[in-house]
């Protein structure tokens, strides 16, 4: 079978070697690749199946756009985007296929569907706090992974960002009934731990992954491009890794 053509952004970062490393286990190559500053060749774009961005989020939108411009499905790997890069690329996804996730690996999106199941199983009677800590060269805060599980929270029970506190300081008062804590944590190397907490009345529901290595969420990266590769995802519009997995 060919192996999957793929162009990497962002391939001197921790999360680019892991996906170097990782492709030819999967039957990938890495045919062209590009890191923070360089310029991306549109014909060389072209002949990939896929391109893969583990850069930055200031880069992800114009590495987007030369997607939708050859025709290339996209892999969004980065974080910390804001309101206005998200914007362009959503506009990018009207053309191609994007798979968009703040974590790649299988058992984050697990965790992901387990929240939503507890979430609505529980019910508000049970707070919700979730703590998530990384290594401490990480810029942004919360993770990715721990936005979308707010967001997975927030939906479940109908509830506003403005529920969300993020962190606590000082003589909070009671803590209301719907707000959802989030806690994030930096240091030394630790690669990504996330927990869910819902503390009830007598018991106590915690979910929790950590992950010890970067070759999971580079497992899943490979394995989402060789979804849309084989056409998975349509011709255009964002999908997450809960649609990779078959589990939404």
């Amino acid at each position: 079978m060919k192996p999957l053509s793929l162009f990497l952004n962002g391939y001197k970062g921790r999360m680019g070697c892991a996906i170097m490393d990782e492709a030819p286990r999967q039957n990938a190559e890495i045919t062209l690749k590009a890191d923070m500053g360089d310029s991306v060749d549109a014909t060389a774009l072209a002949k990939c199946d896929v391109a893969v961005d583990f850069s930055f989020h200031s880069a992800t939108p114009e590495i987007a756009k030369l997607c939708a411009e050859v025709g290339r499905p996209l892999v969004i790997g980065t974080t910390g985007h804001t309101p206005e890069q998200r914007a362009l690329i959503e506009q990018c996804a009207q053309k191609i296929p994007i798979v968009w996730a703040g974590n790649y690996s299988v058992g984050v999106n697990l965790l992901n569907y387990l929240t939503q199941k507890a979430a609505r199983v529980l019910g508000a009677d049970y707070n919700v706090e979730i703590v998530e800590m990384h290594h401490r060269h990480k810029k942004d805060a919360p993770s990715g992974t721990a936005v979308k599980l707010v967001d997975i929270v927030r939906q479940a029970r109908e509830l506003s960002e403005d529920d969300v506190c993020y962190g606590r300081h000082g003589i909070t008062g009671e803590r209301p009934q719907n707000q959802i804590g989030m806690h994030a944590l930096r240091g030394g190397d630790v690669v990504g731990d996330h927990t869910v907490i819902f503390a009830g009345e007598g018991e106590r529901v915690e979910l929790s992954h950590k992950a010890s290595n970067r070759t999971v969420f580079a497992q899943g990266a490979v394995r989402a491009a060789r979804w849309l590769a084989e056409g998975n995802g349509g011709k255009s519009g964002i999908h997450g890794m809960d649609s990779v997995l078959g589990l939404k």
